[in-house]
C-alpha cells in the first residue's frame, strides 16, 4: 500500500513538474498581451485633422431611387452647376463634411473672390456605376440618371454651365456621363478614377500581369472585378463604359477634363489615367493632367477648385 501511494505521489510530482513549463509560457503570453493593448491604448490617434470653412446651405431631395443635395455658399453663387458623383461607401451628404476633400474645396472658394457654382451631390447608394441599360438587372443608371437631371434643374433653376466632379468610383462616373454625353457637360473632373487598361473580362493571367505592373493591391481588384460584373454582363458591354474607349470619339468640342491621381494608387488607376490623358490629348480635347506623389485619392485641391470655377 506504502509502495503505490509514494508511486501516485511520485506522479503527481511529475505532471507538476511537466505543467510549470506551460503555466509560465502561459503567464508570459498574458503579460506581453496586455503590454501589447497597453501600448496600442496609449498611441492609438484620438483626434482628426478638421478644415476650417463655412458649410454650404443643404437642401436634399430624392427622385425615384437617385438621392441628390443641393448646396450653396452662403455669399451666393455663379449660376453654374457642379454634380458631384462620391467615392464607394459614401453618400450625397458628403460635400459638408469637415474632414473630407470637399471641405477644402469648399475653404479654398471661401478665399476667393469670385463666387463659387452651386453644388448637386448625387448617389444612388453606397456602390454604383453609371451604365446604359444591359443584360444586367442593376444596369441603366445612365439613363436614369440623364432623365432625372432636367427635373432637378426645374426646381433649382437653369444652369449656366453643367461641370461634373467624382472620385474613385464616382470619378469614373463622371468621366461615363461627360464622355458619353458630351454636349450637356462644359467640364468634367476625374480624381483617381477607375480606369483601366486592362478590361475585366480578361483573363486572370492578364489582370495578374496587370496587377504587378501597376501595384495594385489584389484584394481591391477583386472588388472592382465583382461590382464590374455586376453592372456589365460582358466585354462589349464593358467598353460601353471604359473611358479608354469612349475617348477615341472625342473631339476638340467635348468638355475639358482634369484628371489627378497618386502614382502608388493602390487601386491600380495611375496608368489607366494616364493614359487617357494622352489619349484625350491627340483629339484635341482641352485636358489638365495632375499626377501626384501619393495613394488612392491624393488631391491637388487648389488647381482643382481653380479649375472647377474658370
Amino acid at each position: 500500500m506504502s509502495a503505490t501511494t509514494n508511486a501516485s505521489k511520485d506522479r503527481r510530482a511529475a505532471r507538476l513538474m511537466m505543467a510549470r513549463p506551460y503555466r509560465y509560457w502561459l503567464f508570459t503570453m498574458i503579460i506581453v498581451a496586455l503590454m501589447y493593448y497597453a501600448w496600442g491604448e496609449v498611441t492609438r490617434t484620438r483626434g482628426v485633422q478638421k478644415v476650417s470653412f463655412r458649410p454650404a446651405a443643404e437642401a436634399c431631395g430624392t427622385s425615384g431611387a437617385l438621392r441628390y443635395c443641393v448646396y450653396r455658399d452662403r455669399r451666393g453663387t455663379n449660376g453654374d452647376i457642379v454634380y458631384h458623383m462620391h467615392g464607394r461607401n459614401l453618400d450625397e451628404r458628403i460635400w459638408n463634411d469637415d474632414t473630407y476633400m470637399t471641405a477644402l474645396i469648399q475653404s479654398d472658394w471661401q478665399r476667393r473672390r469670385e463666387l463659387p457654382p452651386t453644388v448637386v451631390t448625387l448617389s444612388y447608394g453606397p456602390t454604383w456605376l453609371l451604365t446604359p441599360k444591359g443584360e444586367k438587372p442593376d444596369s441603366g443608371l445612365l439613363n436614369d440618371l440623364m432623365a432625372r437631371l432636367p427635373a432637378i434643374e426645374a426646381k433649382i433653376g437653369s444652369p449656366r454651365r453643367r461641370l461634373l466632379v467624382g472620385e474613385s468610383m464616382g470619378g469614373l462616373n463622371v468621366l461615363i456621363a461627360g464622355l458619353s454625353y458630351p454636349s450637356r457637360f462644359a467640364k468634367v473632373a476625374a480624381l483617381c478614377p477607375g480606369v483601366y487598361s486592362t478590361s475585366p473580362f480578361a483573363s486572370l493571367s492578364t489582370i495578374r500581369t496587370t496587377m504587378e505592373r501597376t501595384g495594385a493591391n489584389p484584394k481591391i481588384i477583386f472588388g472592382v472585378w465583382m461590382m464590374a460584373l455586376r453592372y456589365a454582363s460582358n466585354d462589349d458591354e464593358w467598353q460601353r463604359i471604359s473611358p479608354l474607349s469612349l475617348i477615341k470619339r472625342a473631339g476638340p468640342a467635348y468638355p475639358a477634363l482634369y484628371l489627378s491621381n497618386g502614382l502608388y494608387d493602390d487601386y491600380g488607376n495611375f496608368e489607366g489615367s494616364q493614359r487617357l490623358v494622352d489619349m484625350a490629348r491627340k483629339r484635341g480635347v482641352k485636358t489638365e493632367w495632375h499626377p501626384l506623389y501619393g495613394g488612392h485619392c491624393a488631391t491637388d485641391v487648389a488647381s482643382l477648385a481653380a479649375f472647377l470655377l474658370s
